[in-house]
């Protein structure tokens, strides 16, 4: 019988993770590859928080949230790239029925979160833009907290309830998961019960907890597009567009890799595309945030670039006193 929670409820033990195929060449070079942006990413967005936190320019509502983000990043990158890092390397594609069901529940409200925490940036952006005069008075530190919190208990409220239902599905076999981690759509299929009140609850609460930050977040850049539209000046309008350029490029990447994968249909012949994309957007879009904050942001680069000159000075410092 499974372990723990689950024993009562099938008599399945472990899946197995079929991930990207049985190829020994193509398994070490993605495990260099993921170990490579595992490395990157939970450096980046570390050293992104510790930027947000130490540099008192940064301690604006922009940035607290963005400190939010990369945190969040750092936590949505462990919950599959470790796991994923050890099968490629050993060869050991089983994981337990408990820690399955774990490793969805974490991935599935963490990007919840991140929906929310998306939104809640853009109407940060709104108020900024389209509402300049308000913007200190509305955006106030109490608020700010607020938003974030509401962000992070709203993700994982959602999905406690989606699980809850998922625990009471039988699962007799076979157990092999063609993914690279467990996710919703493939752990259904492998159910012996009839799972078409849960997908309809999955459905509804997706609906619910998604499609509101969703339009938040479209119907914020709408009227910043709009504001943007008449500012007469082009310099002008290319440095009010230059605060939120970043941000519209995160949320893009973020939204247009999660509606190809689960808009797409659920045909054999598209589980691969549908691997691939399922890479954009728990893999590659932890490692890309952090990057293009820093590259696209003047603030944060000016603060990595005071940062870099205190570290160059206090080494150089120590090696004066080592060498007298």
């Amino acid at each position: 019988m499974a372990d723990g929670v689950w024993g009562n409820q099938t008599s399945v033990t472990e899946f197995i993770l079929l991930g990207f195929g049985n190829n020994s060449e193509l398994q070490t070079l993605l495990f260099l590859l993921f170990l490579m942006f595992y490395i990157v990413t939970m450096a980046g967005n570390i050293f992104m928080i510790a930027l947000v936190v130490a540099d008192q320019h940064l301690h604006t509502p922009m940035y607290f949230f963005l400190g939010n983000l990369s945190c969040l990043e750092t936590c949505y990158s462990s919950t599959i790239l470790p796991k994923m890092l050890t099968s490629l390397l050993t060869g050991d594609r089983t994981i337990s029925f408990s820690r399955c069901f774990m490793q969805f529940y974490f991935f599935a409200c963490l990007a919840g979160t991140e929906c929310y925490l998306l939104s809640v940036m853009s109407y940060d952006r709104y108020l900024a833009i389209c509402k300049p005069l308000h913007y200190a008075a509305l955006m106030n530190s109490r608020f700010c907290i607020q938003l974030a919190a509401g962000s992070w208990i709203s993700g994982f409220m959602a999905n406690s309830v989606t699980i809850f239902f998922m625990s009471q599905l039988t699962f007799c076999g076979p157990n092999e998961i063609d993914h690279f981690f467990c996710d919703f759509t493939p752990i259904i299929r492998l159910s012996c019960s009839d799972s078409n009140l849960m997908e309809l609850v999955a459905f509804i609460l997706a609906s619910i907890y998604t499609l509101p930050p969703f339009i938040l977040t479209l119907m914020s850049y709408v009227c910043i597009m709009i504001t943007l539209l008449r500012i007469h000046s082009s310099i002008e309008r290319q440095k009010v567009f230059s605060t939120c350029s970043s941000h519209l490029i995160v949320v893009t990447s973020f939204y247009g890799t999660l509606i190809i994968v689960y808009m797409l249909p659920d045909a054999t012949v598209l589980r691969d595309l549908h691997k691939l994309f399922s890479v954009f957007y728990t893999v590659l879009t932890p490692l890309a945030n952090p990057l293009i904050y820093s590259l696209r942001n003047r603030k944060v680069k000016e603060a990595l670039r005071k940062a870099l000159r205190k570290f160059l000075a206090s080494q150089e410092s120590r090696n004066s006193k080592q060498f007298f």
